[in-house]
């Protein structure tokens, strides 16, 4: 019963506990990504900055996580900017742009199923620097249509912001198609592929955007270890402001450790790709599917694109039955609804909100993400229990 990553002994975090569906959430730190940012904690302390001896190694290996980190998108290691999570990347990304413009009114396209990392920061910059931000609407799958973004362009568009992977249907975005448009027009094109990298192979060159967001803790290293990739001909205003670490964009002394296990787990990312483990995550997602529209027959649907999606992500709503309520009913699993809970009342999930989904139909959504660990016996084991819990409805 082993999982896509090939042969791998249990993961120490999940024996014991309940079958874990949740990799869109957080993964759980590889032990080798563990193992490689060890001694940055306890032996290598030099500062990288300095020039000393104790500064080497630091040095050293700070310069080969970046070159990692960017081997896996293609891109040229100075051309990653270290930050402590996702959402500041993407701060970095859009207010760096926007600041770094000047334009006294500068517009901002983004669209509906965005981040709230991408969406707030759009409504910081409306509020605090006089942007104009236009959210652009999605199809029933989930995607914008290029048309849609032609149309949207004015002669003070600054800046493109669209994900390339949903967190919660793992809608893939056409991005090479946005991004060439974009450019076309003269504004710089952002992708947060926080879900994507090391889902999907991804080559910012194919893709051609101008920046890029990379996060640690959705592909198996530790919380606080991200990058934003920068492409060398953009200016950006810095998000830190201090000493010049990282392109002058974050100033901070780095840490060492968490780039170091950001490098790793990109470097075990490019491994996977090349021994085909997305395609039998892709099958296994497709087997649990199957299952559960076997078991509760006409009562399974797909919420999302069919084909075009992460191979690891399943977002199904089941008739009858409320999405928060079967999984409570289903203690064998560990897994998330997209619906929110304010003082005991569930409100549906914007995402689907904004693809045209029905409330009851949104509010019985259930995201199932599959990883690394996950085993041929998981799949059984959350099929019976899903099914059973919604016959008990």
């Amino acid at each position: 019963m082993t999982g896509p990553g090939g042969g791998l002994p249990p993961h120490p975090g999940l024996v014991g506990g309940p079958v874990y569906l949740d990799y869109n959430a957080t993964t759980p730190v590889d032990p080798r990504v563990a193992a490689a940012m060890r001694p940055y904690l306890t032996d290598f302390f030099g500062n990288p900055s300095s020039s000393h001896p104790f500064s080497q190694e630091p040095r050293r290996a700070l310069a080969a996580a970046r070159a990692q980190v960017a081997g896996l998108i293609g891109a040229r290691p100075g051309e990653i900017v270290f930050t402590g999570s996702g959402s500041e990347a993407d701060l970095l990304a859009l207010r760096g742009a926007v600041l770094a413009d000047g334009r006294p009114h500068p517009h901002v396209i983004t669209q509906a199923t965005e981040h709230p990392a991408v969406l707030e920061t759009c409504r910081a910059l409306e509020r605090l620097h006089g942007a104009r931000v236009t959210v652009l609407p999605v199809d029933g799958d989930g995607l914008i249509q290029p048309a849609a973004l032609a149309a949207a362009f004015t002669e003070d568009t600054v800046l493109v912001s669209v994900m390339a992977a949903n967190n919660e249907t793992g809608a893939l975005q056409p991005i090479a198609e946005l991004a060439a448009l974009t450019r076309s027009r003269g504004a710089l094109f952002h992708c947060d592929a926080a879900q994507a990298v090391g889902k999907v192979p991804l080559d910012v060159g194919e893709l051609s955007v101008d920046l890029l967001t990379v996060v640690g803790h959705k592909m198996y290293a530790p919380k606080g270890a991200a990058a934003l990739y920068v492409r060398d001909s953009v200016t950006l205003e810095p998000v830190v402001y201090g000493g010049g670490q990282e392109r002058g964009l974050r100033a901070g002394t780095e840490n060492v450790a968490l780039a170091v296990a950001l490098g790793t787990a990109a470097q075990l990312a490019a491994a996977e790709f090349a021994d085909g483990a997305p395609a039998r995550l892709a099958a296994w997602r497709d087997d649990l599917h199957q299952r559960l529209t076997d078991g509760l027959p006409g009562r399974v649907h797909l919420n999302g694109p069919e084909k075009n999606r992460l191979p690891n992500t399943l977002n199904v709503s089941v008739d009858g039955v409320l999405g928060h309520e079967l999984l409570a009913g289903a203690h064998q699993i560990a897994a998330s609804t997209g619906s929110a809970c304010h003082s005991g009342t569930h409100t549906p999930s914007p995402v689907l909100t904004a693809m045209g989904l029905d409330p009851a139909r949104a509010l019985g959504a259930l995201r199932l993400s599959l990883g690394r660990w996950t085993t041929s016996g998981d799949i059984e084991t959350a099929a019976v229990a899903l099914i059973r819990a919604a016959a008990a409805q």
